[in-house]
């Protein structure tokens, strides 16, 4: 039997949004968001879910997802985002509040997942072929290859706010860059620029593949992933309270040194998440719709 594992980064601090998002209901039954990702991947063929969580949403996480999961047979793992897993070598400095990125998140599962796994964010939402086309993608990853579906930047921004987008670049099907965009807005006028420049910004291409942090890997990434964690560690500048190790910039050296070869998956499907407080109750009326025109039954897990 087919294996697979869905990891859920679930640990953030939620800064823009005010709060946390994570177990924000937002389905007409409470449901919160990243059940929606849950349900789209169990349905592909996923068996295992990993959690990557905080201790301060762990408990009502657990006695959401344990129950729904048991019932359909999934296996799942909760693991903490902390600083204890960081090596013994680094000492993190006292002002630092929040943990050290998406990279030191997906490593933080490296005991938990010994299966092909996909990685994704619990505030976004993702749509359903993505999880098929993953899935089926784990099922051949040989050695040195990886998985990640690519979405049209111009349906990943927020109209409340501006977004970090990984900006890619894909030939023949293969990623062959990513770029950690940090300030990307959509402007009045129907324009998508980075703001990053300056007031004006740089106009960016709204038909171009943009990551969403949903990947595919085997779990020979783990290696990787650790060498590339000590090594951002080490270069950090002393008392660094805000730098983050990206998943993105990890995949982006791999695919630059020749030793990693990621597949792009291709999808319409129209992202949408809570970055801003403002985004909740745009993705409550985008979630009812989605219940309304049966792509989800009236009660998610019945």
């Amino acid at each position: 039997m087919a294996k697979a594992a869905l990891v859920i980064m679930a640990a953030g601090i939620g800064s823009r949004y005010g709060g946390v998002k994570q177990i924000a209901g937002v389905g007409p039954r409470g449901e919160i968001l990243m059940e929606y990702s849950i349900y789209d991947a169990v349905r592909a063929g996923f068996d295992k879910v990993v959690f990557i969580v905080t201790e301060a949403i762990l408990p009502e996480l657990r006695e959401k997802m344990d129950p729904v999961l048991e019932a359909k047979g999934v296996e799942r793992a909760y693991v903490l985002q902390d600083y204890a897993s960081l090596p013994d070598w680094f000492t993190v400095p006292e002002a630092r509040t929040k943990p050290y990125g998406t990279g030191q998140a997906v490593l933080c599962t490296r005991e938990a997942v010994a299966e092909p796994f996909a990685v994704i964010n619990a505030d976004d939402y993702y749509g359903v072929e993505g999880f098929s086309a993953m899935f089926d993608a784990l099922q051949g990853l040989q050695a040195g290859e990886a998985a990640m579906v690519g979405y049209r930047l111009k349906n990943t921004v927020s109209p409340n706010g501006t977004v970090t987008r990984g900006v890619c670049r894909v030939e023949d099907g293969l990623l062959r860059g990513v770029t950690e965009t940090y300030k990307i807005a959509l402007l009045p006028d129907g324009s998508i620029r980075d703001l990053a420049e300056g007031e004006e910004g740089t106009l960016l291409d709204g038909e171009g593949s943009v990551s969403m942090n949903f990947w595919g890997f085997r779990p020979e990434i783990f290696a990787r992933l650790e060498d590339y964690l000590h090594r951002f560690l080490r270069d950090l500048p002393e008392g660094d309270v805000k730098s983050e190790c990206l998943l993105p910039a990890m995949v982006d050296e791999g695919i630059q040194a020749g030793a990693l070869a990621v597949s792009v998956l291709n999808t319409d499907a129209r992202w949408f998440g809570m970055t801003y407080r403002e985004d909740h109750a745009a993705v409550a009326e985008a979630v009812g719709l989605l219940h309304t025109d049966g792509t989800y039954p009236p009660a998610l897990w019945d």
